[in-house]
């Protein structure tokens, strides 16, 4: 199991570009996360895209719920794929 690491956002720290759509206050995440705890966290928060940032805190795209799942059913798919690195994820 991949561990998880969590950080606290002051309520002004949201970055101010928006990604096609995707509210930037949504569930924000590293994008170096695994699909399957990404798929599991969402799951568990009951949302149906993440916000994904880099090591700097930067936003740098979203991805799907939808988008994990179609992905999760492909031949390119491994349980070590991080969602940086999956195909079909909006990057700003």
């Amino acid at each position: 199991m991949t561990p998880v690491r969590t950080r606290q956002h002051r309520a002004d720290s949201a970055p101010t570009t928006r990604v096609q759509g995707v509210e930037p206050s949504g569930p924000r995440v590293l994008d170096d996360m695994t699909v399957e705890v990404a798929l599991s966290l969402m799951a568990g928060a009951g949302v149906e895209h993440l916000v994904l940032c880099d090591g700097d805190d930067q936003c740098t795209g979203a991805v799907s719920r939808a988008r994990l799942t179609v992905f999760r059913d492909t031949p390119a798919y491994t349980d070590r794929v991080r969602l940086r690195d999956v195909p079909g994820s909006q990057h700003v």
